[in-house]
């Protein structure tokens, strides 16, 4: 992983945050801006041609918005991985994006080394979400009731499983936290889903934390 170079689109239509992304990422040996664009549709045409391995996209864009540059390429391409890195924290705007299907979602106040760490595990196929915005979506994901859970309670395991992926973590990191092999993480975080009823692991992010399972104060 540490040798592999990370292809990025920076797609935002300030060209002085495009430039401050740019000169950030250019510290890291393993991440390559491959090209900027200015606009929605630019994004698109440009992700077609170049395949990057991220996006790091706004919200708020010209000629197409952020979401639906989400919904258009994750409609031509299921495996595109996109990180949001937006200003706005308005819940109609970061919420549809969760449901679009971004795998990241940051303020751009986050610290430089929370985007680079975030990039690093969306690239993993990871979901990394900011504090700042898991609190301001948890009201959001899920409305008293919208979801019965299974009577199969979640076990020991399942629950610390849980209570480390709501903090971000990818497999690999929960299993070297909780001592046991990436498989078996992957094993307990499918069981978790199924007994939630819940579609990814942003929901259980989530939910961990807004039915106090996890805190985003925990220390792991």
């Amino acid at each position: 992983m540490s040798d592999e170079i990370i292809r990025i689109l920076i797609v935002d239509d300030h060209a002085v945050v495009r430039k401050g992304i740019r000169a950030l990422l250019a510290t890291e040996p393993t991440l390559a801006v491959v090209e900027e664009a200015v606009d929605g549709l630019e994004a698109v045409a440009k992700y077609q041609e170049l395949l990057p391995d991220i996006l790091l996209l706004d919200l708020l864009m010209p000629k197409m918005s952020g979401i639906e540059v989400i919904r258009e390429l994750k409609g031509k391409y299921s495996d595109v991985k996109i990180l949001v890195l937006t200003s706005f924290a308005a819940d109609e705007q970061v919420f549809p994006a969760i449901k679009a299907g971004a795998l990241g979602y940051l303020l751009k106040d986050t610290q430089p080394e929370d985007l680079i760490n975030a990039i690093r595990q969306v690239y993993q196929g990871e979901s990394f979400l900011s504090p700042t915005i898991a609190r301001m979506v948890l009201k959001e994901v899920f409305q008293p009731g919208e979801k019965e859970l299974s009577p199969d309670p979640l076990t020991r395991r399942e629950i610390e499983v849980l209570q480390v992926l709501a903090k971000g973590k990818s497999n690999r990191e929960i299993g070297e936290i909780l001592s046991i092999t990436e498989a078996t993480v992957r094993t307990h975080v499918s069981n978790i889903l199924a007994k939630l009823h819940l579609a990814s692991r942003t929901e259980a992010a989530l939910y961990a934390l807004k039915e106090g399972v996890a805190s985003l104060e925990d220390d792991y």
